[in-house]
């Protein structure tokens, strides 16, 4: 296995696993403040200052509670449920773009930027620049990234835009070379975060192949999707997430059933 150091989720060294296990969850929570108030004018805030009534809110919110995970090296797994259950919350703590309240998550092994959604991209910069600090930030060289450029940039299709700056694509091509540059750099594992809701039907069949293609190698998956027809096809199993809770763990058609239930009793 191709590995690097196993951290928790504060960065901190922990006990290796036993080889088998590629991610592992422990009560994990994730809370937000969400201010209220915040857009009153520049007099109201003012008058907050003397009068306790105008002054800014603030509410807690846990996006997650409790969660626990284990994560087997070459599953590919779903994260499923409706809108603000947790799932896109989740994917970024695996991904450490955000830090858990409390809790523990062990990673074991090289984990790609979330693909789909371009995040870690400067805006700023081109494309091609885009890429070659992508590569960087994952620890490849100059003559590594050289190695796979023309192939992200064959994946993506967007022809002469990769010299344009990234503030200037389409929601489209942003996820095109944020998925082209994920599935490129040879990690352990993939996070996915809606890679089917962007982009036409050629780029998403691109797009199952090359995932297929991972699993075939042994690798992990973890996919953020409301696209049902995809799950059977690519995962083995789901996590359904509802309220910031997994209320339903396993088999993906059973999963699913759950899921249409839970719906079908909020309706």
């Amino acid at each position: 296995m191709t590995s690097s150091a196993v951290k928790d989720a504060n960065g901190n060294s922990v006990q290796r696993n036993d080889g088998h296990t590629a991610i592992r969850v422990q009560d994990l929570w994730k809370r937000f403040l969400i201010r209220h108030n915040s857009n009153y004018s520049l007099k109201i805030k003012f008058l907050g200052i003397f009068q306790k009534r105008y002054r800014e809110r603030q509410e807690e919110f846990w996006a997650l509670k409790g969660i626990n995970l284990r994560i087997e090296r070459g599953d590919a797994v779903a994260l499923i449920g409706p809108n603000g259950a947790g799932k896109s919350t989740l994917l970024y703590l695996l991904a450490r773009t955000l830090r858990p309240d409390r809790g523990l998550i062990r990673i074991y092994g090289r984990v790609a930027p979330i693909a789909g959604i371009g995040l870690g991209f400067h805006h700023e910069l081109t494309g091609k620049e885009n890429i070659y600090l992508n590569g960087s930030v994952f620890g490849l060289s100059r003559a590594e990234v050289d190695s796979i450029y023309k192939d992200i940039v064959d994946f993506t299709e967007i022809g002469d835009f990769i010299d344009v700056p990234v503030k200037n694509y389409s929601t489209g091509m942003v996820a095109r070379l944020g998925f082209a540059v994920s599935v490129h750099l040879d990690a352990d594992i993939l996070l996915l975060d809606e890679v089917f809701s962007v982009g036409d039907a050629h780029f998403q069949q691109k797009c199952m192949k090359r995932m297929m293609e991972f699993r075939k190698r042994g690798k992990t998956l973890i996919l953020v999707t409301h696209a049902k027809e995809a799950l059977g096809l690519l995962c083995d199993r789901a996590c359904l997430l509802s309220q910031g809770q997994i209320v339903s763990d396993g088999d993906v058609k059973k999963v699913l059933a759950d899921y249409s239930k839970l719906t079908a009793n909020a309706g």
